[in-house]
């Protein structure tokens, strides 16, 4: 290649020869080029999908300069006759060349390549331009890509780092204009200066990828560690480069020694690369909280970003496909660092010293020992996917975090296992042979089968390639002074070794892998003064479950679990019942503020039962206050249906200055998903009892209902994303005094020009209404919300600043209108558009339908200011059935305003990028 770099333009033009030699068995008629520079191209490429998918609107919302592509390719073979090309709106990222002539096999082909690529910014993905004039390249040429099974492999850019690439011999001149430095790892060969430009030659050979960054001062430092150079920016201003030199040396050694050498001459580690894939858990921590060493922060995160570049550019592997190889290798790999080079290391680091966290299981866990919750976050979600998992099948959090971390803890399962040095020796194995060959998953399952005289048919086909989860428990335990028998229990009847611990004061005192592939064996033991036996006492075996793992060997009583009580938040601990308890402080206008103390069950980990009660005083009524609930979750493996909820759940509060409510609401709920976890649809099937005791007000005097019982049931289907949301709701609620359905239609749609509309129609009706009040009618703009589902902070204000809180519901108006009830039926549509950034019109109308009255035609227009969505919004009131308002007496007062204080939301905002 000869490459002109124009840093005013942030373009690149190419001309290109590529030598394409077929060592295949097969004829060829046309050959496949990666183009994933031109996934940024347009926001409807399959990256721009999957960052929709995600809810990042970084991509969707950025101008047209910060776009990429590729541009003005011409195709030329050695007889100077163009070549024609393919490149379809679907696959915009991949180019089909059409060759003239069948090409056969060990023959070979030159193409003469000209094109333009337009560099993406860098704030999308890391690689790109900067707003300082620095380039970090990545995957920003035209290469043939990986020809396997008598197929190109045709990928799309979905911001994963896995282009499949063929392995080619690279020879560029790179053209950098004056004031611009390079850093790459291949090898440079020369540089020529003139005045205004440099030149300077590039050579690699046997690659599939290499590293390139263009800067005005290099960032990037050397470190010399024979017979390999590591260049790296990895920022970490707080330890000496000697430090850094140190870390580095060590851990090149150590790879060295476990997975084999590398096999080029340089190695580049980048900030840009760890920031993708940065070690959750450091990353997460504040800047002033420091658990760890700074050399040690250093350490980790070169080691994870090392392993990872140092994987990806010499294994020959499909890292979409074996992308679980890739991932065990590394975390195994940096388990063996740690307990090599940081034994004593905690998970929380030196934060286990501190003695307000002594008693945390969080604190006292080890530093390997996160690996295994991560993996049970999802697991106990019923979100976790096989390893086997093609990369962009994952949905993100399991790409990222989990599934990596499960593939590594698989490996050294297996290692401990079979003993000895078995993985290791395999995986140095593999290794090498992929320097010299193309290689695929069964390769390494051979290599591990060969080096072992045990059956291991069962890791792959449980552990690798299927969801089951392992759950096993002791049944019957017997002991006498010198040995223990017992037999298992296997809840999820999934068969693998478990090990099994004898332990005396806290000490092993004897190891045991159990087969059990019989049903109903009885395992009998030496005791050796063992005082408690514990299943999967390291957490070996990735399992579901390690609350039910342990047996006592002494007492009468041999599970009784204490009670532990624990501040805030905590991580289960499989030894203890664990009560968790934190403060809350709630308000609304008629108790005021109200402390309270929240005592329950949930830890880190979902739990099968959870309960959750946070008594309260309300400080204006000088009364006691409330709720409480009980859940029992029920997760389905391998049905569509995955999740079945039962709660019982209280709440006490005052409804009016005077008077309480009483909510009792038993409730199940019923949730299902698509078979593809990435797909955002979802949808739930919710069926209640509302039972409510309410106070008789002297203050408020209508004739509502006191007492009351509904029966309610709801199903939800939605599909949404940051470009398109869509979403359907049915409600049907019976009663002894009325029954009544309704239906609300939500869609929204992000357009390429950055505007956005929103619309919502919502109907309901009466089946029968024997009421003698609006207490239960449809309502258009402030629903009386007698189910008590809503956030209200003054529910029974008519007048004043409380009323003029808004909550989307029923009608969806903003303006407050003359008899907004409907006592028999109800249909309203409601809209708005986004004119610039936060500020958006809105528009309302509807007919409302009471008994024995003509329908009424009603509407309401205004702005809309979304300033934090969910949070704080506010919607001013123009011009509606009232007239033009913002002309009329007391406009303040009819401003409507979203405010909630429920952290919960924010929560499920962060959740939903990731889940």
């Amino acid at each position: 290649m000869i490459v002109e770099v124009n840093s005013e333009t942030k373009t690149l033009n190419i001309q290109q020869e590529i030598t394409f030699f077929n060592d295949s068995e097969d004829f060829l008629s046309s050959i496949v080029l990666n183009d994933w520079n031109n996934a940024y191209s347009n926001v409807n490429s399959p990256m721009a999908q999957r960052f929709s998918d995600e809810f990042y609107r970084g991509f969707h919302l950025a101008a047209q300069k910060e776009f990429g592509s590729t541009t003005n390719l011409t195709i030329i073979d050695d007889d100077k006759l163009f070549l024609s090309w393919e490149r379809n709106e679907e696959n915009p990222d991949i180019i089909t060349v059409n060759l003239r002539d069948r090409l056969a096999p060990n023959q070979k082909i030159k193409l003469h390549l000209t094109y333009i690529v337009k560099v993406p910014s860098d704030k999308f993905t890391k690689y790109g331009y900067d707003d300082n004039g620095e380039m970090n390249l990545k995957t920003w040429y035209l290469t043939p890509a990986r020809y396997e099974n008598h197929a190109f492999i045709k990928y799309n850019n979905e911001n994963l780092d896995d282009i499949a690439n063929g392995v080619s011999d690279f020879d560029i001149d790179l053209k950098l204009p004056k004031g611009l430095e390079v850093t790459t790892d291949l090898n440079i060969l020369g540089s020529i200066k003139k005045e205004d430009y440099t030149i300077y030659s590039l050579s690699g050979k046997n690659r599939s990828d290499f590293s390139l960054s263009i800067e005005p001062k290099s960032s990037f430092y050397s470190f010399d560690n024979k017979p390999l150079e590591v260049i790296t920016n990895l920022k970490d201003e707080r330890i000496s480069v000697a430090q850094q030199a140190l870390a580095i040396d060590c851990i090149v050694h150590f790879v060295n020694d476990l997975i084999g050498e590398y096999p080029f001459d340089k190695i580049v580690i980048s900030q840009a690369d760890y920031e993708r894939n940065p070690f959750y858990g450091l990353n997460q921590l504040p800047s002033f909280i420091s658990p760890f060493s700074d050399e040690f922060t250093y350490e980790i995160k070169f080691l994870k970003t090392y392993l990872s570049s140092f994987l990806k550019n010499s294994l020959r592997l499909d890292q979409r496909k074996d992308a679980w190889i890739y991932d065990g290798i590394q975390v195994y790999a940096m388990m063996k660092y740690i307990e090599e080079n940081h034994p004593n290391t905690k998970m929380l680091g030196n934060a286990a010293s501190f003695k307000l966290l002594k008693s945390y299981n969080l604190t006292n866990l080890d530093f390997n020992e996160q690996y295994s919750y991560f993996y049970m976050l999802m697991a106990r979600k019923n979100l976790d996917q096989p390893l086997g998992t093609p990369k962009n099948s994952l949905i993100k959090f399991n790409e990222q975090i989990a599934s990596k971390y499960r593939a590594g803890l698989s490996l050294r399962y297996l290692n401990d296992y079979l003993g000895g040095k078995v993985v290791t020796n395999s995986i140095r194995q593999f290794y090498s042979k992929n320097k010299e060959n193309q290689l695929a998953s069964m390769n390494f399952e051979s290599i591990l089968k060969s080096n072992t005289n045990k059956d291991i048919n069962w890791f792959f086909s449980t552990i690798i390639n299927s969801r089951d989860i392992i759950d096993y428990k002791f049944d019957e335990v017997s002991k006498t002074k010198d040995s223990v028998s017992f037999s298992l229990k296997n809840r999820t009847k999934t068969v693998v070794s478990m090990p099994v611990y004898g332990i005396k004061n806290g000490e092993i005192v004897f190891k045991k892998w159990l087969d059990t592939t019989v049903q109903d064996s009885v395992f009998t033991l030496e005791r050796k003064d063992a005082d408690k036996i514990v299943l999967n006492y390291k957490n070996e075996v990735p399992e579901y479950n390690l609350r039910n793992n342990w047996k006592s060997l002494k007492g009468f009583f041999p599970n009784n679990r204490p009670i532990k009580f624990a501040f805030m938040k905590d991580l289960e601990d499989p030894y203890y019942n664990q009560i968790l308890y934190v403060p809350t402080l709630t308000y609304n206008l008629y108790d005021g503020l109200s402390p309270g103390l929240r005592l329950h069950s949930k830890t880190l980990l979902d739990k099968p039962f959870i309960f959750d009660m946070n008594p309260s005083y309300s400080t204006k009524a000088k009364t006691f206050s409330g709720s409480a609930v009980l859940v029992f979750n029920q997760n389905y493996r391998n049905s569509s249906m995955y999740n079945v909820k039962y709660s019982l759940s209280g709440n006490y509060f005052h409804y009016a200055p005077d008077a309480t409510y009483l909510k009792i609401n038993p409730m199940v709920q019923f949730r299902i998903r698509e078979n593809d976890f990435r797909n955002n649809r979802s949808q739930l099937i919710l069926l209640r009892q509302v039972l409510v005791n309410r106070e008789k007000s002297e203050i408020i005097i209508e004739n509502f209902a006191q007492n009351y019982s509904v029966f309610n049931a709801k199903y939800f289907n939605t599909n949404t994303e940051i470009t398109n949301h869509l979403s359907f709701m049915a409600d049907v609620q019976f009663s002894e005094k009325f029954g009544k359905v309704a239906a609300e239609f939500e869609y929204r749609k992000l357009f390429e020009n950055n505007r956005q509309v929103n619309l919502r129609l919502y109907a309901g009706s009466f089946l029968y209404n024997n009421t003698n009040s609006d207490f239960f009618s449809f309502a258009l703009d402030r629903p009386t919300d007698y189910l008590f589902d809503y956030g209200y902070y003054g529910r029974s204000e008519s007048t004043g600043f409380f009323s003029q809180q808004l909550i989307v519901a029923e009608g969806g108006f903003k303006s407050k209108l003359e008899n907004p009830y409907a006592n028999h039926w109800i249909t309203t549509l409601n809209g708005g558009y986004n004119i610039w950034n936060w500020v958006e019109v809105y528009g309302d109308v509807g007919l409302i339908k009471n008994k024995r009255q003509s329908a009424r035609f009603l509407y309401d227009s205004g702005i809309r200011l979304n300033l934090v969505p969910d949070y704080f919004e506010l919607y001013l009131p123009v011009y509606s059935s009232n007239g033009w308002e913002l002309s009329q007496k007391n406009y303040n007062q009819k401003i409507r305003f979203v405010i909630t204080l429920s952290p919960k939301i924010l929560i499920n905002l962060f959740k939903r990028k990731w889940f």
